[in-house]
């Protein structure tokens, strides 16, 4: 698939000679027609990966050219590494976004394209791999003076220390996997007699999961809200973040509302909570975007919790209030640019909030739904954003993970954001899979959460979210008295309009029987 051809060069554009020709973007879905186009706008060729499945896809076919995978199994397409790099070396790319998910924290994939002389998109797969692995992450930012959730991180892994441990820490506690993530390998702890045995759990979980069975021990933080920071740097010393995101609004551990900037926050903590998460960074070597994690409690103590090494799912509120393109920095940085960005002229304004669209059952324990999308109708209107990769007759199947789409909104204030989200949300039409846009609705109409009253146990504190509302009787009544005295429209001739006085429509306009005139 060939795409345009650009009349000027993209160093007349910006100034530089250490230009990106071309990228690979080995993904899927909105993150990949995210990333194309960001490319495209800066003159640079994409190359889709896609399975089987995927083959009519909108991210395959906005690409300037795509290249097959094959098998829609993920270790057969988009994880297998041999035929992705295998692709970009046929395809003439020089460079590979991962984007996030797949093999985008993989450090042997990093390493890979290090190996072949190919730009990975990202950090170093040496960073990669610190970050990844959560207790050495934990000993590392620690040393740079960022606080850690108190806990036990060290290397004795027998269950017999593990338990003497914990009871040291008190309960409640948390165990977590060493190389966990998304709430996978992690059990919490509420008494001494269960211990033993959630720590095996989660032993048994991690070694399945992530191929690595080491556990780590934290005190459990009661109420606590998830805030993370946005970090940007380059491969010339510069390091910046880009304020905050609010990512408390969670199901099973994971994200489904974020906005920016956080309620909690007031400027001082924000200061404070931003130079830890610079440092943070900055003590890693770290390059590209990427985002430092904390946790905070009630009383506004912060403590970190991990590092994510790529573009978060939640970046579009980011480049609402800051105006700065993540993904558009993200190839200037691989292409050897330095950061331009300052941290005294990066501000904040207005507020943002984003919704992940899933097709899933909240009602169903978020059983994820399949089959195909027979219409899709996306809400549109000033400061609304779509990333979506669906359209109408798509299918989506079960071997990808079920989010189709995000819807970005951005306003003056947070009360104006959350309406226009509730109004976007409400003009927003997939039809043909279950999805949670009213359980989205439900959760933004909430006391709590106008009043920004919310922490990651929001949704199993409300249980209300999940209740469908009731359709009045009388609105039911009225429905079906409307379906039976509706009739046919009839088709009259000019001639003979004047009899439309009589048609048996209830709704005509001929009926009423006032000095209304159509003159």
């Amino acid at each position: 698939m060939k795409g345009y051809q650009l009349f000027w060069k993209r160093e007349d554009l910006y100034g530089g000679d250490q230009i990106l020709e071309k990228v690979l973007i080995a993904n899927r879905g909105e993150i990949a027609v995210r990333i194309l186009t960001a490319c495209q706008e800066l003159g640079i060729k994409t190359v889709a990966i896609y399975s089987d499945v995927d083959a009519n896809s909108p991210h395959v076919r906005n690409a300037d050219e795509a290249y097959c995978l094959g098998d829609p199994e993920p270790r057969s397409s988009y994880l297998n590494v041999d035929k992705i790099i295998a692709a970009a070396k046929e395809m003439g790319a020089e460079a590979i976004h991962p984007g996030y998910g797949f093999l985008a924290e993989n450090p042997e994939f990093a390493s890979r394209c290090e190996k072949e002389g190919i730009i990975f998109i990202g950090p170093s797969s040496e960073v990669i791999r610190l970050m990844g692995h959560k207790v050495e992450a934990k000993s590392t930012i620690k040393t740079a003076g960022v606080p850690v959730i108190p806990g036990y991180h060290g290397g004795d892994q027998k269950s017999e220390a593990l338990v003497e441990e914990g009871i040291a820490i008190g309960f409640p506690l948390l165990i977590k996997a060493a190389s966990g993530g998304g709430g996978k390998g992690m059990r919490i702890v509420r008494t001494k007699e269960e211990l033993p045995e959630l720590i095996e759990s989660c032993k048994r979980e991690s070694l399945k999961a992530f191929g690595d069975e080491t556990v780590f021990l934290e005190k459990y933080l009661d109420r606590p809200r998830h805030i993370e920071f946005q970090v940007l740097g380059d491969n010339h010393g510069h390091m910046i973040h880009l304020f905050e995101r609010e990512c408390s609004i969670q199901r099973r551990h994971q994200k489904i509302i974020e906005e920016t900037p956080s309620t909690a926050l007031d400027q001082s903590l924000r200061k404070t909570m931003g130079e830890a998460a610079t440092r943070a960074a900055e003590a890693v070597g770290y390059t590209n975007a990427g985002t430092v994690e904390f946790m905070v409690d009630a009383e506004k103590n912060f403590y970190f919790l991990e590092m994510n090494t790529r573009l978060q799912v939640e970046h579009p509120v980011t480049e609402f209030v800051t105006g700065v393109d993540l993904v558009k920095w993200q190839l200037r940085i691989a292409s050897g640019e330095p950061l331009t960005l300052d941290q005294a002229t990066v501000a904040q304004r207005g507020h943002a909030v984003e919704c992940r669209v899933y097709a899933e059952d909240p009602q169903n324990e978020f059983l994820p739904s399949t089959g195909i999308i027979h219409y899709v109708e996306l809400p549109e209107g000033v400061n609304i954003r779509n990333d979506s990769g669906i359209e109408s007759n798509m299918n989506v199947t079960s071997h990808y993970d079920p989010l189709l789409a995000k819807l970005t909104v951005y306003a003056e204030s947070r009360c104006e954001a959350v309406e226009k989200m509730m109004w976007a949300l409400s003009n927003y039409v997939i039809l043909g899979v279950t999805t949670n846009i009213s359980f989205l609705r439900r959760i933004l109409a909430h006391p709590d959460f106008r009043n920004g009253n919310i922490t990651t146990h929001f949704i199993e504190e409300h249980e209300e979210v999940f209740q469908e509302p009731e359709i009045p009787h009388e609105a039911l009544i009225s429905a079906a008295m409307a379906e039976k005295l509706r009739v046919s429209p009839q088709k009259v001739s000019v001639e003979g309009a004047a009899s439309l006085s009589g048609t048996e429509d209830p709704y005509s306009p001929w009926k009423i029987r006032s000095n209304w005139s159509n003159v």
